[in-house]
């Protein structure tokens, strides 16, 4: 079914209530393993229903925060969606409790079991109004960034229309073009603190009401971490620390040496290059019709993927006023189809996205057939593998859409992929000091930024930018605001995807023979068993993170990036 004619008709929270409550009174009485499994299928019948129109409206609302209709549709699954997790709640409830648990065990696998558990733990009755007003904040700053308008070059801009002048070869242009977006931040500092300052109160509220002494280990749980902890992730932080930081020096080195700079100022990071950055040769709709090319000749699956992508227009990709920043890949579990949202706007960043969340949407089409909300997607650490991996496996059709500048893209795609990783450990340390003390001030939480960037980003000149110099820069982050501790995800991911472009090097058919079973298991089985399934090494591990990093400082070693310019 093609995205545009799905009939959206919002679903009643109270005949969805009584269809699965029904059901779950048929499966307390059942008496048989096969009675069970029935009634279960039939309940995730009734949970795709719900969730199916929850994310279209989220979609549509998303696509133009300035619709009225999906506004308040939004608005409805803010306040209903923790409510539905009551009954979710509930169906955990009787699962865990079933006689024949270990048959039904046997028959979803044991990730089912692990999630109810966890999602037992976070959950309550009691928490319901707090998850409403969670969600509420969370859609005010989604508005409130979508809504920027910047005045620049003769034009009404939002964020994503500000990179392409962030990227200028004329220092003085992306100078000003990060000053005017900065401006934009620093003008709703007050807002941003505020929306920011009551997501902390309730997060905080919420674990304390659950019996927590604070937020962290609820983030954990609502992640579905069930095999890695918060030592160990400090453990990873410490690695990157160590062993990149020191590297991210020399690469900002000689990006300041090809630029031709005494000194790297913030507003120059972007830039690669003195002749400008690779970017694409085309338009949005070109683009289109060369990834399906390098998909048809990928692999027979991401091939058909791609098509199937296409015809059912399941992609909206370009970036145009009051639409959602960033990009996302949601699943649509009644079509059994994926979705990608991103905002083309004439960069690099173009392909990187459209690789990044054709990845992920790669991994729900073939995992489509588990037939269970839970294992559409993976726990995130997981799933960032496959839109991380993804970027590296379609290396070798970069020429479709770069031409004559190559070289230049995967010289860059490959520094900022482990440029990423100390800025990606600093938003994960100032999520656990946050939430450790939640009784921080505005002020307080901008000094504790500010000196993650010097410990992990030490290379970082803000020259007279007080907003930025004051500690300002992470509100642009929507995880920080939107998925609390989801970003340690993207680092643990990386190192994965690293090891995939090694293995891709090596042996491209059997690299892409471990990527698609790893899809193939989609969520049901939990991080560190999917990378064992991928044939990959776990990043948690000290020799592999100094293993596949030095392979990445080699490569980069052995290019003439002067050359490049």
């Amino acid at each position: 079914m093609k995205f545009s004619e799905i009939n959206y008709k919002r679903p009643e929270l109270d005949h969805t209530r009584q269809q699965i409550n029904s059901l779950l009174d048929a499966f307390s009485s059942s008496s048989a393993t096969t009675e069970q499994i029935a009634l279960i299928e039939k309940i995730y019948e009734a949970r795709a229903h719900f969730e199916t129109m929850s994310n279209v409206a989220n979609i549509r609302h998303t696509i133009d925060t300035s619709d009225p209709f999906f506004e308040k549709e939004q608005e409805y699954f803010d306040n209903s969606y923790p409510m539905y997790l009551e009954l979710v709640s509930a169906f955990y409830n009787k699962l865990l409790s079933s006689p024949f648990r270990k048959e039904l065990e046997a028959h979803f696998g044991k990730q089912l079991f692990e999630i109810a558990r966890l999602t037992l733990k976070i959950f309550s009755p009691a928490i319901i109004e707090d998850l409403q007003r969670e969600n509420e904040l969370t859609s005010a700053y989604t508005k409130l960034i979508a809504g920027a308008e910047i005045d620049f070059d003769g034009k009404k801009l939002n964020i994503s229309g500000m990179v392409p002048y962030k990227l200028s070869t004329d220092r003085t242009i992306r100078k000003t073009a990060h000053e005017k977006t900065d401006a934009f931040f620093k003008a709703n500092a007050g807002e941003l603190d505020r929306i920011f300052d009551d997501l902390v109160k309730v997060r905080h509220l919420i674990a304390k009401k659950l019996g927590f002494d604070n937020f962290v280990t609820v983030g954990y749980m609502r992640m579905c971490r069930t095999d890695y902890d918060a030592h160990m992730v400090k453990g990873f932080r410490k690695a990157v620390e160590e062993k990149v930081v020191p590297l991210i020096t020399v690469l900002k080195q000689r990006q300041a040496k090809r630029l031709g700079l005494d000194s790297l100022l913030y507003y120059d990071e972007l830039l690669d290059y003195r002749s400008g950055n690779a970017k694409p040769n085309g338009t949005p709709e070109w683009i289109v019709e060369n990834a399906q090319k390098m998909y048809s000749e990928l692999s027979p699956e991401t091939g058909e993927f791609f098509r199937f992508m296409i015809d059912n227009e399941l992609m909206d990709l370009v970036n145009k006023p009051n639409k959602a920043g960033g990009g996302y890949c949601t699943f649509l579990s009644e079509t059994r189809s994926p979705f990608i949202f991103s905002n083309f706007n004439g960069t690099s960043g173009d392909i990187d996205v459209l690789t990044h969340e054709a990845g992920h949407a790669f991994q729900t089409y073939c995992s489509r057939h588990l037939g269970l909300e839970e294992y559409y997607f993976p726990t995130s650490e997981a799933a960032e593998i496959h839109s991380m991996s993804m970027e590296f496996l379609t290396w070798p059709w970069m020429h479709l859409f770069f031409n004559g500048q190559t070289e230049k893209y995967q010289f860059a795609h490959m520094s900022h992929s482990l440029i990423f990783l100390p800025y990606g450990v600093a938003v994960d340390e100032f999520q656990h000091h946050i939430y450790e003390h939640p009784e921080l001030t505005p002020g307080e939480r901008n000094a504790f930024w500010r000196s993650l960037e010097k410990k992990y980003l030490p290379h970082r000149q803000y020259e007279d930018n007080e907003f930025l110099e004051g500690g300002g820069f992470w509100q642009r982050q929507a995880h920080i605001y939107k998925h609390p501790f989801y970003y340690i995800d993207y680092t643990l991911a990386q190192i994965c995807a690293f090891q995939f472009w090694i293995k891709s090097n090596e042996d491209r058919v059997a690299a892409m023979k471990d990527y698609i079973r790893l899809c193939n298991e989609g969520g049901s089985k939990s991080f560190l068993e999917l990378v064992k399934i991928a044939a990959l090494q776990s990043p948690f591990e000290e020799a592999t993170i100094t293993n596949t990093i030095n392979v990445v400082k080699n490569w980069l070693e052995n290019i003439d990036d002067k050359a490049l310019n």
